[in-house]
């Protein structure tokens, strides 16, 4: 099992076009201490928007 303090946690990334859908990742926490923003494609609303990581 992962540990609590993991170095590679999960995190979900959350649609900013208010659709709610979501991915699921993992994010190495040495390298980005901050919160993740990535563009991808938003299936619910067919365009490639912003997805922020959601704790």
């Amino acid at each position: 099992m992962a540990k609590a303090t993991d170095i590679r946690p999960i995190i979900k990334l959350r649609s900013t076009a208010g659709t709610g859908y979501t991915y699921v990742t993992r994010k190495n926490r040495r390298n980005d201490p901050d919160r993740l923003k990535l563009r991808k494609f938003d299936p619910i609303a067919r365009a490639h928007v912003e997805f922020r990581e959601e704790r």
